[in-house]
């Protein structure tokens, strides 16, 4: 079956879908997007993801494309159409189409694009055995709360990891702290038991994996707290983390090559991971 696309308004084969060539996404990056996880035909965390979305539309003064109710109803046709069960929703909103020119343009209508598409479960090998990080200069914009196409800084950082035979990248402010990674949270645990992870300010996105992770923790009577912390801490941490829709939970084992506890994921990075996927079956099934 050809996957569908929904593109300014029209649901067309995904294989012909385009947009034009100065729309501003393409010109200036001048947008936000949203990814969104599927389970069973079913959205996760619908609420969360909109309201973030809602909230980068209007950092960017960007109009949004349609009405909630809309847009909703776009969401959960688009995932129909494409038979996804299990799979991800993306949606990428721009200023619009306008002669390139860096200002806003006076009358441009924001251009809505969605897609979804079917995907595998995050390997099990990956939370049996763990993942290594390495940490690099975070190069990125001041505004890193806007979830925006922009991502340049995170590619050439999720290269660097990839080159250098990592799973991620953390990135590491003038001040030395570990804000995030180019498409994850980044979580330690302390030798007390406390679960670190940076606060929600400009320096990273507010992810909402990491917000669900937050309630979970809480839930469960665990200690979390929201401040920096500094790559030498992340290496002497009990446990290390990693969050994001598409990666869920993941167990840190290495940083820069060095073993994070005893190298192997910790008891309560696996019971996270646990109560975190629970938290997916019943949001899916809440719909």
């Amino acid at each position: 079956m050809s996957r569908i696309a929904y593109v300014g308004g029209q649901y067309v084969p995904h294989r012909t879908a385009a947009v034009h060539i100065e729309d501003r996404g393409y010109q200036f990056a001048d947008g936000v997007y949203e990814v969104l996880a599927v389970c069973g035909g079913r959205l996760v965390d619908e609420e969360r993801h909109l309201a973030r979305l809602g909230r980068s539309l209007g950092e960017l003064r960007i109009a949004p494309p349609l009405a909630d109710a809309a847009l909703r109803l776009v969401l959960r046709e688009i995932v129909r159409r494409n038979r996804v069960g299990d799979g991800l929703v993306y949606i990428q909103v721009t200023r619009g189409t306008a002669p390139r020119e860096h200002a806003f343009p006076a009358r441009a209508k924001a251009v809505l694009v969605v897609t979804a598409r079917r995907r595998r479960p995050v390997d099990p090998g990956l939370a049996e055995n763990g993942v290594a990080v390495i940490t690099i200069p975070d190069l990125r914009w001041q505004r890193c709360d806007i979830k925006a196409v922009a991502l340049t800084a995170n590619v050439l950082g999720k290269q660097a990891a990839r080159e250098a035979g990592a799973y991620e990248a953390w990135l590491v402010d003038r001040d030395g702290w570990v804000t995030e990674g180019t498409s994850t949270n980044a979580w330690i645990v302390t030798a007390e038991g406390a679960v670190v992870t940076h606060p929600a300010d400009r320096a990273i996105l507010n992810g909402v994996t990491r917000l669900a992770v937050l309630d979970i923790l809480r839930g469960d009577g665990q200690i979390a707290i929201e401040r920096p912390f500094t790559v030498a801490e992340a290496k002497q941490a009990r446990e290390a983390f990693l969050t994001s829709t598409t990666n869920e939970l993941l167990p840190v084992v290495r940083i820069d090559g060095d073993s994070i506890g005893n190298g192997a994921p910790g008891l309560l990075t696996r019971r996270l991971r646990e109560l975190y996927r629970a938290h997916v079956a019943r949001a899916a099934a809440a719909q």
